[in-house]
């Protein structure tokens, strides 16, 4: 019963976590088109009352004119809408998910035993649970402090942006050596994501509130104020799409499970931010195609470099060897996955382990269901993602014959 409910609890914060990441990132992106859409007023008695720039737009059976001001608005009314409510829920619903999924056990799902580092792959998981809420919070002062210290006056934001992205590099490379390959790239995600949450939270929200709070005092707003609200969440809408591809990347292995996987993380942060630099001057009415041109050809060096690679000419002959003379067979591949996976992937499982039925939706304990995830159970056997831990003693010789296995019934 105690499985069943940390499934539906997974099943209620995933889809909060996701409805609020739709409306802030949806409301984000909204508003990044708007500001770069405007164009200056033609009309002199709007250029008089300080509109910075106008859009007109139709939608839903009506026409809209957005107008924008900068700090001298005539009139300011108490009902302004507030962008901040969605992003809190969304980091918040997302820690709260990583905490159910993760950092509840993490001597299975963080710790890295295959670690190249001796330390990191002998880690308790009370240290590795420190280490991964460390990395999302440290990863934010480093940031922050780029920030500051590299253009408080938005003065650099060009060098600012290199900083952040050798930042980024950084953590891609750190995080794949230190945890497990699925968590690698969740904690890497959560690293910008948190951020994003930050940056809204400590900079854009406050400065709003003081420029609101001075012009309601009859007093100038401090410019500052709103330029590095404009700032951050500039870099906020670059985080998107690689935060996007980061958080759905457990679904593919053959991304987190490579030997490479920090490359392969960093190649698609920086395809998510050079095909969301193109939306970006595109609303501005730039058509510079180099942008996502650049941003496909890094998505497919991704696919070269995670493609898989033929084995090495010894091992290879010795596979022949073996499948011409026994062939590996469903009921040899069915009684590997008694011995060592229905223990979790099950309709109901072993409860010692903890988990909820049927892990990642995938069910092992019937001939058809095998066939179904043939290639799945290949690769994250092959790849020794799992069993997680090896927790049910999977030998070598077991891996092979799920490795040498064709994936059908004959």
């Amino acid at each position: 019963m105690y499985a069943y409910f940390l499934e539906y609890a997974n099943l209620l914060l995933r889809w909060l976590h996701v409805i609020a990441a739709v409306a802030w990132i949806g409301e984000s992106i909204y508003f990044v088109m708007l500001d770069n859409s405007l164009r200056p007023p033609k009309n002199e008695d709007a250029k008089k009352r300080g509109v910075f720039g106008e859009m007109w737009a139709v939608h839903g059976g009506g026409f809209y004119h957005n107008q924008k001001y900068l700090t001298n608005p005539a009139e300011l009314p108490d009902d302004l809408h507030w962008s901040f409510w969605k992003a809190y829920t969304t980091w918040l619903s997302g820690f709260a998910l990583f905490a159910l999924l993760y950092l509840a056990k993490p001597e299975f799902l963080l710790v890295n035993p295959n670690s190249p580092w001796e330390w990191a792959a002998n880690l308790t998981g009370t240290q590795v649970n420190v280490l991964a809420v460390g990395f999302l919070v440290v990863g934010w002062f480093v940031y922050d402090a780029l920030c500051r210290l590299i253009s408080p006056n938005m003065e650099k934001d060009g060098l600012l942006s290199i900083a952040v992205a050798i930042m980024m590099v950084g953590v891609a490379y750190l995080t794949s050596h230190v945890f497990s390959g699925r968590a690698a790239f969740l904690i890497t995600g959560a690293v910008m994501a948190t951020s994003m949450s930050a940056n809204v939270f400590f900079w854009i929200i406050p400065g709003q509130r003081r420029m609101v709070k001075a012009l309601k005092a009859g007093q100038t707003p401090n410019p500052l104020d709103g330029k590095r609200g404009k700032q951050r969440s500039v870099h906020n809408t670059y985080f998107t799409l690689p935060v996007l591809l980061l958080m759905l990347s457990n679904h593919y292995s053959f991304t987190y499970n490579h030997p490479n996987a920090w490359i392969i993380m960093v190649l698609f942060i920086f395809a998510g931010a050079l095909i969301r630099q193109y939306f970006v001057l595109r609303h501005a009415g730039i058509n510079n195609l180099a942008y996502p041109a650049a941003g496909v050809g890094l998505l497919l060096l991704v696919g070269w470099v995670a493609a898989p690679t033929s084995a090495p000419p010894a091992v290879a002959a010795n596979t022949t060897a073996v499948t011409e003379s026994a062939p590996v067979d469903l009921m040899r591949i069915q009684a590997i996955m008694e011995a060592r996976c229905i223990q979790c992937h099950a309709v109901k499982p072993d409860t010692k382990f903890g988990f909820p039925a049927a892990p990642a939706g995938m069910l092992l304990d019937s001939e058809r269901d095998v066939l179904i995830h043939a290639d799945d159970i290949k690769k994250v056997v092959a790849n020794n993602y799992m069993p997680l831990a090896n927790l049910t003693q999977m030998t070598d010789q077991e891996r092979e014959d799920i490795r040498v296995w064709n994936g059908k019934a004959e």
